[in-house]
């Protein structure tokens, strides 16, 4: 199952930043995680992400050979920007300690 996930992903790194791919079991749905980290909104990129799943879906099945192509399910994955607030964060309160 890792083999699959990880080829998902490949594929569809190629065409959209994605975090993480976990595919079900029956391999009939993957959920895929996408971190938006640009100017332009989450909302919008989920929203032409949904617009075009078909298409993807579509690429997908031409470039990878399985028995079924999954349905392909898209999540915001938020991670690394709240990773990136905890370092912020972490700064801060480093920060007022060095100038003692």
């Amino acid at each position: 199952m890792l083999r699959v996930n990880e080829v998902v992903k490949r594929e569809l790194s190629a065409l959209v930043s994605v975090n993480q791919v976990e595919v079900t079991p029956d391999l009939k749905n993957a959920h895929v995680f996408v971190s938006v980290l640009g100017s332009e909104s989450p909302e919008s990129v989920m929203s032409k992400l949904e617009t075009h799943r078909a298409a993807l879906q579509a690429e997908l099945a031409r470039r990878v050979t399985m028995k079924f192509t999954p349905h392909l399910l898209f999540h915001l994955d938020e991670s690394i920007a709240r990773g990136s607030r905890i370092i912020e964060i972490l700064h801060e309160i480093e920060s007022p300690r060095e100038k003692e």
